[in-house]
């Protein structure tokens, strides 16, 4: 029999952790957006983010129970030291006022760094998803969904906000991704 209950409190759960996941895109999107996005790298971020989000979960759902301890706190970990890399280095280039080469956010390498370090927890939680959800396509969906959503809004504010940080959103989004980075190791 179809019970109605059950399967509305998987639901309820997957969106509740859509929403979770979308938030560090969010959250470091700002960081991002603070650096000074253009509407075209707004959505060419947010899309690979989404992609992201479908492909690590659906990676991790692949991957099953074998893999999760074993890369449960290694993929964080990876995930951490990026972004402490990414925000320490935007700090630094932001505070010696001279151009540094930074990893660039509108080329196609640092587009892939940075949806793959929002991303990497999807694919942890996909390891965790594989061994109970019975809606896979669902739940990959709604995770790519509000992972491009809440990047979208995330890139936004920060972009809005940077237009009256002046010269110091940079080592503003340096400071958040690099805090994003210290939270992920710790």
């Amino acid at each position: 029999m179809f019970d109605v209950s059950a399967t509305t409190g998987q639901m309820l759960t997957i969106l509740v952790m859509a929403v979770a996941l979308g938030m560090d895109a969010f959250s470091l999107g700002i960081g991002i957006g603070l650096k000074g996005v253009r509407l075209r790298d707004i959505l060419k971020l947010s899309t690979i983010i989404a992609v992201f989000h479908v492909l690590m979960p659906l990676g991790g759902m692949m991957t099953g129970q074998y893999v999760s301890g074993l890369l449960g706190g290694i993929a964080t970990s990876v995930a951490g030291a990026l972004l402490l890399l990414l925000g320490g280095h935007m700090v630094y280039s932001s505070l010696r006022g001279e151009s540094v080469d930074s990893i660039d956010h509108r080329t196609v390498w640092g587009m892939l760094v940075f949806s793959f370090s929002v991303s990497i927890d999807s694919f942890s939680v996909g390891i965790s998803l594989g061994m109970f959800s019975a809606h896979v396509l669902l739940t990959v969906l709604m995770f790519g969904f509000f992972g491009g959503i809440m990047s979208v809004l995330g890139l936004m504010l920060g972009r809005k906000a940077s237009r009256s940080l002046g010269g110091y959103g940079e080592a503003l989004g340096g400071v958040i991704l690099f805090a994003f980075g210290l939270l992920f190791l710790i």
